[in-house]
Order: C-alpha cells, then sequence, then structure tokens
C-alpha cells in the first residue's frame, strides 16, 4: 500500500482503495454481539511501539455496568458506524470490565480536625478536641473516616489508550482530535489514524498514514505538518 510509505502518494487512486479495504474502528460506533446491541467504542487500547490495536473497550449506552475490554480477535467485521463481535451479550459481560472501583480515605474529612475544625453538635472544637483534652484526642476518637469511591480505568502494561478528544499534533501545532483508526485486518496493525472534523481543509475526516505518526501516547503526534496533513486525502 502506497499509504503506508508516507504523507506522499496517499492521493493517488491507489492509495484511497487500499484506504477503503482497511478496517475501521471508530470511537462512538455501535458494537453488536451476536445476539444484539451491546454499546458503543469508547476508547482504542493500542501497543505503541507495536502500533497494533489489542483491545476495544465498548460500554453500554444506558452506562448500567461498566464497559468491557473486548479482545480485537472478537471483532468480525466493522463499518463506519457498526462493530460486530463474535459473542452473545452474556459472554461479552464475562469479559474483564475496563475500570475498577477503588476506595482511598478522604484526607480532608475526620483527620483529627486539624487546628479549627467544626463537629456536628459542637461547633468549632480547636485543636485538641472538645473540652480541651491535652491528648488531642477528643471527638475525634470516634468520629469513623469518610472514603471516597474513584473509578480507575484499566489497561493492560505496556500499552496505551486513545478516546474521544484525544489530540493530533503535527511539528507547527495541534491540527485535530482522533476519530478513530484504519487496521490491517490480517494483524491488526495501524495503517491510518482518522482526523475527526478536518474542516481547516473543507473535508470532515482525513487519513494520516501510520509513517507519519512517531507517537501515540497522550493523544498523537506527526512527524509533518499542518500543511502537509491538508494535502492529504480525505478518508471516503
Amino acid at each position: 500500500m502506497r499509504g503506508r510509505g508516507g504523507a506522499e502518494g496517499c492521493d493517488s487512486p491507489e492509495g484511497k482503495a487500499a484506504v477503503a479495504e482497511e478496517t475501521e474502528f471508530a470511537i462512538g460506533a455501535n458494537a453488536s454481539c451476536s445476539d444484539g446491541s451491546c454499546g458503543e467504542l469508547r476508547h482504542i487500547i493500542v501497543d505503541p511501539h507495536a502500533r497494533r490495536v489489542t483491545h476495544l473497550v465498548i460500554e453500554p449506552k444506558h452506562r448500567h455496568e461498566p464497559g468491557r475490554l473486548v479482545p480485537v480477535e472478537l471483532v468480525t467485521g466493522t463499518t463506519a458506524s457498526e462493530i460486530r463481535l463474535r459473542c452473545t451479550f452474556a459472554e461479552f459481560s464475562d469479559l474483564d470490565p475496563a475500570e475498577e472501583d477503588e476506595l482511598v480515605d478522604d484526607p480532608e474529612y475526620a483527620s483529627g480536625y486539624g487546628s479549627s475544625a467544626a463537629v456536628h453538635g459542637y461547633g468549632d472544637v480547636g485543636a485538641m478536641g472538645v473540652g480541651g483534652s491535652v491528648s488531642g484526642m477528643g471527638v475525634s476518637m470516634g468520629v469513623p473516616r469518610r472514603r471516597r469511591t474513584f473509578v480507575e480505568e484499566v489497561v493492560p502494561d505496556g500499552e496505551t489508550q486513545i478516546g474521544h478528544g484525544e489530540h493530533v499534533h503535527a511539528l507547527d501545532g495541534e491540527i485535530g482530535r482522533v476519530h478513530g483508526f484504519l487496521v490491517d485486518p490480517a494483524n491488526q496493525q495501524v495503517s491510518h489514524v482518522l482526523l475527526q472534523e478536518g474542516h481547516l481543509w473543507g473535508h470532515k475526516e482525513i487519513a494520516i498514514p501510520i509513517s507519519a505518526v512517531t507517537e501515540i501516547d497522550d493523544g498523537v503526534r506527526l512527524n509533518i505538518t499542518k500543511k502537509q496533513v491538508g494535502e492529504l486525502p480525505p478518508a471516503d
């Protein structure tokens, strides 16, 4: 494919035809199991060194349960708006969750009440607690710590997660946001990064060849300029 060789040559007829043959993973696409809908694609997990897609994060649309880490091998086909999986909804629900809840102590609550903490029923108790206890124990001894729940995203070691709104940076500045990836279905290698809303150049979506990408981590960084990006063909 000439489109993989660099920014130049991507506007050839051969390059355009090759892009159309790739599997498209578009963030926000609906996902369906063999027996019905299971959610939508929210994140794409990539091995940044191998430039290979490993998992998709599919979230139920109404978030009654966490999203699932879907191995890319379960994908049977895609369109710009749909991803089809070779599993039932029950099998999908048994996949590893894409996020974990973690309970942590709130350091701003019940930590000895500081030098001037207000306790319900006692007002401002001061640094030594109610009654000015020299030991500093006072009422704080009997007040439990409050705990907060934090949601942590699950990403396999050594891999990175790309989601909606991740920035794309050319050599001379930011040019837009990631819309998804085009992938070689034979080996799941990323062939192109889809740039969302390329309105600066008169068309909505641009396919940037992976040869123009220097980094996929906390966004996407390129080795070409905004002008060179603007000369790339639109993704069909």
